[in-house]
């Protein structure tokens, strides 16, 4: 049985300790608020019960919660490379996304910042064109200009009739531009989204590259730990103090907080014979 076995084994066996605490507390319930409990006053005993049930439930439940911790990592860690496989082609499809959705992005920006400049474009020269032709129309009256005042008339029309024509256009033009500031903010939501779901992904996944650089860590520490082991008997067996191996003090990583020290390789030492240690 492996590990991961063990502490789900471990776990079925918690559980099932659980449910039949949990299965004692109703009558205990039951009994505290019953006129017998009452009258011989045991509603302290009774209290007491139940208390000692519920923090033996908290104390279980706690004990399944360290458990899954231990379980989910071990199993990731089982699972790591197909794991990272499928972390790092999602990671690929969300960054395809993320780049086309920009690339849809900055052509609706230059085509917003087109209709933009068109619109204000075409209803200022319309409106400069009437004015225009008002004030010719203005001068030439003042001037007794009875042919420029005809002529200022004819471009007045028209240039009313013209600003009439932009000016519709401009509202046209200004449905396009709200339409495509809407599809715009759409775009940046899903921008958003893609590049949220993104970092999501890669945030596992470091967390995983985290934890199996842990258990790499720790395999090294013991790889070390065996070599300085044979060092420290080979180093007493030939009268030498190992002084500088009694520095040594190498941290656990992982799920345990500890440290590996000179004590480790003393009792490494004494589990190797001069065979062992001539063995190259």
């Amino acid at each position: 049985m492996n590990r991961i076995e063990q502490l789900k084994d471990t776990r079925a066996k918690l559980s099932i300790e659980m449910e039949v605490i949990k299965k004692e507390l109703p009558p205990f319930e039951e009994a505290l608020v019953s006129e017998d409990v009452i009258n011989h006053g045991r509603e302290s005993d009774v209290r007491h019960e139940i208390s000692s049930r519920k923090l033996k439930i908290d104390s279980i439940d706690h004990q399944i919660f360290r458990l899954d911790q231990k379980l989910d990592r071990l199993e990731k860690l089982a699972n790591r490379e197909s794991l990272m496989e499928g972390y790092i082609a999602d990671m690929a499809n969300w960054m395809a996304d993320e780049l086309e959705l920009n690339a849809k992005r900055k052509s609706l920006s230059t085509r917003l910042e087109e209709v933009r400049q068109q619109s204000q474009h075409h209803i200022t020269s319309a409106r400069q064109a009437e004015t225009e032709a008002a004030t010719a129309y203005a001068q030439a009256v003042a001037w007794g200009d009875v042919e420029g005042e005809k002529t200022a008339n004819t471009d007045a029309q028209k240039a009313a009739k013209n600003l009439t024509t932009a000016t519709e256009q401009h509202r046209r033009q200004l449905l396009i531009i709200n339409a495509l500031e809407q599809e715009l903010s759409t775009v940046d939501r899903y921008i958003e989204e893609a590049h949220k779901a993104h970092q999501k992904i890669e945030d596992t996944a470091l967390r995983l590259a985290h934890d199996a650089l842990e258990e790499t860590w720790n395999e090294a520490a013991q790889t070390l730990l065996d070599v300085g082991g044979k060092l420290y008997a080979a180093a007493r067996l030939i009268g030498r103090d190992p002084m500088s191996l009694m520095k040594l003090d190498i941290p656990e990583q992982g799920e345990n907080f500890g440290s590996w020290g000179w004590g480790e390789l003393a009792d490494r030492a004494s589990q190797h014979r001069t065979r062992d240690l001539l063995s190259m």
